[in-house]
């Protein structure tokens, strides 16, 4: 009887993990708030169950994030036991991006070695954009590290036969759905593919188990969602960015079918566009929404959430433009002249088309080995015979069926982000392994054309790998991209003329050719530690602070001509947002925006000042708390950027009155005047930038506040610095100098 294996470490897998968790974790301790949407709801799921059942985003449960909770579960859990802080909620996806290098290394090892394995291992640890989104609490590596758990179950239950191990697979892609909806289901066709090709069971059989399978996949997934939408909307938050106080209509439409057709609208009445303007409104002006579905009422104990609520109306942009942040009378396509959002303008996610991902915007992010990856599926497919149909084989065209839709979903989309392309990461990190070992085998010891397809792909790899580099020459210095390409020719050429000498030349070679295919993503995979990045929308790059937006790609994204009245940077009337005067046009991250600069020093770089908010105001404050009279929340306010200061670092409870998106219909007169008179909040502080419902202009609910309150002079409140003013006071928060002003409101109770 044979002994049993001894365990033994894999070194090189440790050393790979130790890179993972430094490419993910290295400062991540200075980010202030990460990206304060999830962060401000974090702080209120950790007030109390009801919270954080739904992922609300305030402490009042008036309406949801928007997206699923389990994630956010998995956050909050972070931050109960460490405290709520920047790096505590990113931890998370910090350590989910390491568990997915062990994952696809036990992926890859049983079929192709532990060479392929160790490589692909190394692969994902260090795709640019896999880092990029691990240093912050955007939930996609959380996603990732799911989908690759379900594909380690799914690989086991073929190689060892057995139901159980194939519902979990689907179980936890189900969970996956839980975290970011119908973007799970991105890889249900390589399951389906995979198990009918792979399972060693008869038609039959094969068909039965996955028919068990989606049973179990649609239950998981919708369970959640089916739980919340059956619950009366008196007794829970309105579900964020639905449009319809739904959680099917928010992953069908909104998180769904919309991002492929760019549609940005959530299905309201009155069709308000998502964030960053999707349509003009044609309910009215300065982003009034019209009256929407249904909502919660405000009357329930702890929960503060209201019936038919509408978003209060915002001006989203200094100088008066309407609309703009916040998706309200934004002209379709975005910015006027930044191009579609979804298309190659504002996320700066290039043209569509079946090249997309290989265009100056989004080739950086994943896109390195795709080459390698697609020349080594070639080589192995084509050495399949009938009788010759290996476990190599259905593994390859697994990662393929992975990659295929992936890539052909991005390539056509209307609405996504960079930071998405974390989906392409697996399968680009297994094909680009296997063709690397798959291809030095036959190099060495096959004859013939396919003996010579490896000098090819380190050719056209580390050529491509130049196309990315060399735009950055001057940010970078041009010995990077010269580098790159010199390796490249000179490795593909060694391995061409020592194909038949001695071995240690062509190892020598073979080292040579790794270096010219690893250095570009290696070095981009820095990139956002060396250069900051966006927490909102991470991406990697030497501009990485900065390339969520914009429509020029390289070198920054120039918004230039991009505002209504815009000047060369584009800010209406002139100027940069913080009043100060530019020379550029590009969003800068130390520049521009206030409170821009990198994710190391705690904001986020570029359009930094929409994701991170200022300090809480002491004066107001201590103002607040000394005038509370039993009032359960310590303020209302209009959106999330204004309260997470209050709500992260001074533990506060507050009512925000908008969601993420403009048409969320949160807040009527009717049902906020009930909150008031049940008691639970009085004082109300309008205006202040940022998403989520941008700066506080007219609508029915703040007009109903300024005719019911009164408001406070700003010396009582803002402090010795406007002692000398009793008009509002000015506060940098969001987009440049916000607006803000104080009421109070009092009514009888009924």
């Amino acid at each position: 009887m044979k002994p049993p294996a001894k365990f033994r470490p894999d070194f090189w897998l440790l050393a790979t993990a130790l890179i993972a968790l430094f490419l993910n974790g290295y400062n991540i301790w200075t980010e202030t708030y990460a990206n304060t949407y999830y962060t401000v709801a974090v702080a209120s799921m950790m007030e109390n169950f009801h919270n954080f059942f739904y992922a609300s985003l305030d402490s009042a449960g008036s309406v949801t994030v928007d997206k699923p909770p389990v994630a956010f579960w998995i956050q909050t859990i972070s931050a109960l036991i460490f405290g709520l802080h920047g790096w505590s909620v990113i931890l998370p996806q910090a350590l989910a991006g390491v568990g997915s290098v062990f994952l696809i290394y036990l992926l890859v090892k049983p079929s192709f070695g532990v060479w392929a394995a160790r490589i692909a291992a190394f692969a994902m640890a260090c795709t640019p954009v896999a880092v990029a989104v691990s240093r912050t609490n955007n939930i996609d590596g959380l996603l990732v590290f799911t989908l690759l758990l379900a594909s380690w179950l799914l690989f086991r239950a073929v190689r060892r036969g057995g139901i159980w191990s194939l519902l979990g697979a689907f179980a936890v892609i189900g969970i996956g759905f839980n975290m970011k909806m119908l973007q799970a289901y991105m890889i249900l066709p390589a399951f389906y593919l995979f198990y009918l090709l792979a399972a060693k069971y008869g038609w039959k059989k094969k068909i039965l188990s996955l028919v068990a399978a989606t049973a179990v996949v649609a239950a998981v997934s919708v369970s959640w969602a089916v739980t919340v939408d059956s619950i009366p909307v008196s007794e829970r938050p309105f579900i964020g960015s639905s449009g319809t106080n739904s959680v099917l209509n928010l992953a069908f439409g909104y998180n769904g079918v919309s991002r492929l057709t760019g549609d940005r609208s959530t299905g309201a009445a009155g069709g308000s566009g998502q964030g960053f303007g999707g349509g003009q409104n044609p309910g009215g002006r300065d982003g009034q929404a019209e009256t929407g579905s249904q909502g919660a009422n405000g009357s329930n104990a702890g929960n503060g959430a209201s019936d038919s609520r509408n978003a209060a109306g915002v001006q989203g942009m200094p100088g008066g433009q309407d609309g703009g942040f916040g998706g309200q009378n934004m002209p379709t396509g975005g910015f006027p002249g930044g191009g579609n959002g979804g298309g190659g303008g504002m996320f700066n996610t290039g043209e569509a088309g079946p090249l997309r991902l290989f265009q100056s915007e989004l080739s950086g992010q994943a896109s390195w080995l795709i080459p390698l990856g697609l020349i080594g599926a070639a080589a192995i497919l084509a050495s399949w015979r009938r009788r010759n149909f290996t476990d190599k084989h259905k593994e390859i065209i697994f990662w393929l069926a992975w990659l295929v839709p992936v890539a052909g979903f991005f390539s056509i989309a209307g609405f996504f982000h960079q930071y998405y392309l974390i989906m392409l990461a697996p399968p680009v990190a297994a094909l680009g392994a296997a063709a690397i070992t798959e291809l030095w085998d036959a190099y060495r010891n096959r004859s013939g054309f396919s003996s010579w397809l490896l000098p090819a792909a380190v050719l056209v790899t580390a050529g491509f790998a130049w196309f990315i580099i060399h735009p950055y020459d001057d940010t970078i210095g041009g010995f990077w991209s010269v580098a790159v390409l010199a390796l490249g020719i000179v490795s593909a050429a060694a391995l061409a003329l020592f194909k038949r000498g001695a071995s240690a030349l062509r190892g020598a070679a073979m080292a040579a050719a790794i270096a010219a295919m690893f250095i570009g993503p290696v070095y981009w995979a820095l990139t956002p530690i060396v250069y900051g990045q966006n927490s909102q929308l991470p991406a990697a790059g030497p501009d990485s602070d900065s390339m969520g937006f914009g429509g020029g790609g390289r070198g920054g994204a120039n918004f230039a001509g991009g505002f209504p009245g815009g000047s060369e940077n584009g800010f209406p009337g002139g100027g940069t947002p913080d009043g100060g005067a530019s020379s550029s046009g590009e969003a800068s991250g130390s520049g521009g925006f206030p409170g821009g600069g990198s994710s190391g020093s705690g904001r986020g770089g570029g359009f930094g000042g929409m994701n991170e908010s200022e300090s809480a105001n002491q004066d107001l404050l201590a103002y607040l708390q000394a005038h509370n009279t039993g009032q359960e929340y310590l303020m209302a306010v209009t959106n999330y950027t204004t309260a997470a200061p209050y709500m992260i670092d001074e533990g506060q409870k507050l009512v925000i009155l908008n969601g993420f998106n403009a048409s969320d219909t949160v807040y009527t007169p009717a049902t906020l005047e009930a909150l008031v008179r049940s008691g639970k909040v009085k004082y109300f502080l309008l205006g202040g930038g940022g998403m989520g419902g941008g700066r506080g202009g007219s609508s029915d609910v703040t007009s109903w506040i300024t005719e019911n309150g009164t408001q406070i002079p700003s010396s009582e409140w803002q402090g010795t610095s406007s002692a000398d003013s009793d008009s509002d006071a000015d506060s940098q928060n969001g987009f440049g100098s916000a607006s803000l002003t104080l009421y109070e409101v009092t009514l009888p109770a009924e």
